[in-house]
């Protein structure tokens, strides 16, 4: 249950009531500290000024027809007029055992929305590299967050599989395998293959001519160069998979949707937008004036969607892109996962596709921008030798230095088992680091922060899930075997249960504005009113039987809890560390 939605309506209903116009905001927040109550309503002050009316007067007409029986043990006016809502013992207990019966933990399945997320988008013929991290692990989290509500979600690996550089590296293709028969689906440094291909065209030019004409055979349909535009879209995408695979991201090749799908589009769209008067030449090329868009003498932008040489942009593509996401997926919903730098160009080209009507109003584009990766020196992170950080390489460096750490805090684990939480604590390390970092800044990459086992970090959270964990291990108690039901009796008990019942709106927050640090905030916070229940209050020496299966039952609750909230981020826990 959202017990935050819950109020919010029941002091609508009161502030209509009270005759504030209908409509009127509530406001409701958790609140920021324990004595101003568990939640606040903050919208009495900003109605009591449309009314020309005293705030805390006002806030008492509100108290006064305020229905929340069975759900507040009191309430109070606060300050110039907030209220102050504190939730009763037993209908706290309740929703908590209620929570802990519950497989989904109390949360509640939303009303089905086809989502289209669009994220990672790698690009073929190059390896991956920390600039795809971001988009690739926040993508992914607020994708299973959505899937968990019940939408049916579309997974879009917009990868870029198309332009004039693929005339090259088929040149280049062919050379190779002239030369050793076959080419190993191993490519092993396609970092090189690319760069070798650039030299070759730079300075061979029957090469570069080669290459040029091997570009129009390609966009014309040529069957030679098709297979050979496959088989480098498939080296590219074994190696990435590997990266996904590693990394616990749920994209399989099936959800690759390249630039070159949206190819065959992008003719008619051009004409279709010539018709509507929308698109217009201009020194040969097809240029959109845009009003919205001012360029520095404060006239209309023009955004070109086909050059003078016939050619098309990525402008063109992204149009292209929102059509066929609405018209073919049904997309109710279309998110972006994409660097913060991308947002005048989706802009711009969003601006054209509601222009053309290609994407009703009501079905939302959503930009989900993500700042950037920083060395300690504030910069972009980077090799010592000033290189691009393959991701490879980093999630290789996360497990050595995760491997060195298990052996130093659990020396006498056998060689498989250690390797096995190495490999689960780096992956979490290189994601929550990221994921609980707010989206839209710029964020630092520190080794020594990102494991270390206290703070908002991976190894806290999976070790505070153990730790949890190893209370049923040490009883000989199964967690899904409990009974009785939850009572509260101390304050820390009240405290943690009140936590406990703000998952789901932890959950919704993630899936509305696209934020997984909303969830590693809440699961941190948890673990931390864990830790203050479990010193206060002792579970397993209990001597009254009872309260020692309520508080095994609250610490049921907060295991599950844990390990959900990092499964919706694709964070695995471990039963011992």
């Amino acid at each position: 249950m959202n017990i935050q939605a819950l109020i919010n309506e029941k002091v609508s209903q009161a502030l209509e009531a009270a005759g504030a116009p209908a409509g009127s905001p509530a406001a409701v927040r958790q609140s920021a500290k324990p004595q101003f109550g568990d939640y606040q309503a903050n919208g009495v002050m900003g109605v009591a000024k449309k009314l020309g009316t005293n705030p805390r007067e006002f806030a008492q007409k509100v108290l006064d027809v305020l229905d929340l029986d069975g759900i507040a043990s009191k309430t109070e006016i606060a300050g110039p007029g907030f209220i102050n809502i504190f939730l009763s013992e037993a209908f706290l207990a309740k929703q908590a055992d209620s929570a802990l019966a519950d497989p989904r933990l109390g949360v509640a399945s939303e009303e089905q929305k086809t989502i289209v997320a669009d994220y990672s988008a790698p690009n073929v013929a190059k390896e991956m590299h920390v600039g795809h991290l971001r988009s690739t692990i926040i993508g992914d989290a607020v994708v299973r967050t959505l899937e968990f509500l019940g939408h049916k979600v579309i997974r879009a690996n917009h990868i870029g599989d198309w332009g004039t550089q693929f005339g090259m590296l088929i040149a280049n293709l062919e050379r190779v395998q002239k030369e050793n028969d076959e080419v190993s689906m191993e490519l092993s440094d396609l970092e090189a293959f690319y760069r070798e291909s650039k030299k070759l065209y730079d300075e061979d030019e029957d090469f570069a001519q080669r290459a040029r004409s091997y570009v129009v055979k390609l966009q014309s349909g040529d069957e030679y160069c098709a297979e050979m535009w496959k088989k480098l879209v498939d080296v590219t995408m074994i190696q990435n998979q590997r990266n996904y695979d590693r990394l616990n991201v749920s994209l399989t090749r099936e959800h690759v949707m390249g630039e070159s799908m949206y190819n065959d589009m992008l003719p008619p769209i051009v004409a279709d937008l010539q018709e509507k008067g929308l698109a217009q030449e201009d020194d040969g090329a097809q240029v959109v004036f845009l009003d919205e868009y001012k360029n520095k003498d404060g006239e209309p932008m023009g955004v070109i969607i086909q050059k003078r040489d016939g050619g098309f942009l990525y402008t063109t593509t992204d149009i292209a892109c929102a059509k066929y996401r609405y018209e073919t997926l049904g997309a109710d919903r279309v998110l972006y996962f994409i660097d913060s730098r991308q947002h005048q160009h989706l802009m711009q080209a969003w601006t054209i596709v509601r222009k053309a009507g290609y994407v009703p109003e009501e079905v939302t584009l959503e930009h989900h921008a993500f700042g950037m990766m920083l060395g300690k020196d504030g910069r972009p992170f980077k090799t010592r030798a000033g290189g691009t950080v393959r991701l490879a390489d980093l999630l290789d460096e996360a497990e050595e230095r995760a491997i060195k750490l298990i052996e130093s805090k659990n020396p006498e684990l056998d060689s498989e088992e250690k390797s096995k939480i190495a490999n689960t604590v780096a992956m979490a390390a290189v994601k929550y680091a990221d994921l609980s970092k707010h989206r839209t800044t710029d964020y630092v990459f520190d080794w020594d922060n990102m494991l270390a086992f206290e703070g908002n970090t991976a190894p806290y959270m999976q070790y505070a899930y153990t730790r949890v964990a190893s209370i049923f291990a040490k009883a000989g108690i199964a967690m899904d075997s409990l009974e009785g039901e939850i009572l509260v009796s101390e304050e820390k008990e009240k405290a943690l249960i009140a936590k406990l019942l703000q998952f789901e709106e932890a959950v919704q927050a993630v899936a509305r504005e696209g934020q997984p640090h909303i969830m590693c905030s809440y699961l941190f916070e948890l673990a931390g009113q864990f830790s203050s229940f479990y010193e206060a209050c002792p579970i397993l020496n209990s001597e009254d039987a009872a309260i020692k299966q309520s508080r095994l039952r609250l610490a049921a609750l907060t295991a599950k809890t844990i390990k959900q909230g990092l499964a919706l981020l694709g964070i695995d826990t471990l039963e011992r560390m």
